[in-house]
């Protein structure tokens, strides 16, 4: 049975709800003094608050298992988590709150490439350490910076041969319109090519557009073999629907590199979102006693009835678990400290399975996955064990050059 957005929204995180007005509450009696302050940054509002909801209770589950672990050195994580509202000015407004207010040891946080890239400066020159938990376009170098996600060399680099073989060599593109769809559009391109294939057309979406019926009778001029989905945001939702509307999703294979990440296959009915093929780091159904352990510890926490647990959340339950990891390691909180401390190749056993610290890039080597969608889960047909980020990797080289700070536009 499908939900609604609305009580998915409500269904999903309660706890991140009291955590959002947590920030207006703030003063100097709100933590003991050695207490160590965590910054989260996630949309629980707008347009992107499928995606921020999940984020922000897995920081929460994360902080939660390292307080009753003891704490780190000694001391106890208190957790300052702000609601941007998927706004730009919103983020650059909290993210300097928190560095230069707040004073957090660390700020887990940002969804967009957007979000992330104005967060990260603000970090950078405040001297606050910073993890960006989501899949990207790949690019940033940045010593200050630390990035969980997967990158196109981690996911697409399988994803387009594998649908090719399966499904064939034409692709039709449908992307969201900011710098993670124009970007990945062009690795889509490159793999493709790389394995006989072309893609046929590319059509952009402002993440606020949630009517697709042009586009889908373009799509059925065209005929492609395949189409492929990198839309974002609780409004592009809607093409899978008129998709499913229009009959097509019974004709033409769909693959997508961000289907699954705001929970599309709860939304949808099971006939609307069966069969589209998505490629991530973690399913809820990969089948290790690591992530069957942390489902059970979520659900204890957050109900039996939360919706979904997705990749975004299983990033920054591991990103927080991998800074954690480093201030035990470093001895202190000190950021140069623990910048040192994962810099040492510092690995996790996580949910998603094993995932390494580049000390090259400060990306993480991660495992790869294929999975169809079934009766409003995933079914994983395929897995790629231990991905680096190659893109990023031929573009930044952190060892040698510290001080880089930017983001490549890396070209396919």
């Amino acid at each position: 049975m499908s939900i609604s957005r609305r009580d998915f929204l409500k269904t999903a995180a309660t706890s991140s709800a009291v955590l959002a007005v947590g920030p207006a509450l703030l003063n100097s009696k709100a933590f003991a003094a050695d207490d160590i302050l965590v910054g989260g940054i996630h949309d629980l509002s707008g347009g992107l608050d499928l995606y921020g909801k999940p984020m922000a209770d897995a920081l929460i589950l994360a902080a939660e298992e390292i307080n009753e672990g003891g704490g780190l050195l000694g001391r106890q994580i208190k957790l300052i988590t702000q609601d941007p509202q998927s706004n730009m000015q919103q983020y650059t407004q909290i993210a300097q709150k928190m560095a230069l207010g707040d004073k957090v040891a660390v700020v887990q946080g940002g969804m967009t490439s957007s979000s992330r890239e104005v967060i990260r400066p603000v970090l950078h020159k405040a001297g606050t350490l910073y993890f960006y938990n989501t899949q990207y376009e790949g690019g940033v170098c940045d010593r200050n910076t630390f990035c969980t996600g997967a990158t196109p060399a981690q996911n697409l680099a399988s994803a387009i041969p594998e649908a090719i073989a399966r499904f064939g060599k034409t692709i039709y593109v449908v992307a969201a319109d900011y710098n993670y769809g124009q970007i990945i559009s062009e690795w889509v391109k490159k793999y493709a090519k790389e394995h006989g294939g072309a893609v046929v057309a590319v059509e952009f979406f402002p993440l606020d557009v949630s009517e697709f019926g042009p586009t889908i009778q373009k799509i059925q001029a065209a005929a492609p073999n395949l189409v492929f989905s990198a839309l974002v945001g609780g409004a592009h939702v809607s093409f899978y629907r008129q998709w499913a509307g229009a009959g097509l999703n019974k004709k033409i294979p769909l693959v997508s590199s961000t289907f699954s990440h705001g929970q599309e296959q709860k939304v949808l009915s099971a006939d609307e979102g069966n069969g589209i093929v998505t490629f991530a780091s973690y399913f809820e159904t990969i089948d290790t006693p690591a992530n069957k352990a942390f489902l059970a510890r979520w659900h204890k926490r957050f109900g039996d009835d939360y919706p979904v647990v997705t990749e975004f959340a299983s990033n920054t339950y591991q990103g927080m678990h991998l800074w954690a990891k480093a201030v035990t390691q470093a001895g202190a909180t000190d950021r140069m400290k623990v910048i040192e401390a994962l810099e040492t190749g510092l690995s996790f056993d996580g949910p998603s399975g094993k995932v390494t610290i580049d000390p090259q890039t400060h990306h993480v080597k991660v495992d790869a996955r294929m999975a169809e969608t079934e009766n409003q889960t995933f079914k994983i047909l395929k897995q790629w064990d231990q991905q680096a980020s190659t893109d990023t990797q031929a573009v930044c080289n952190l060892i040698d050059n510290p001080d880089t700070n930017e983001q490549f536009v890396i070209k396919p």
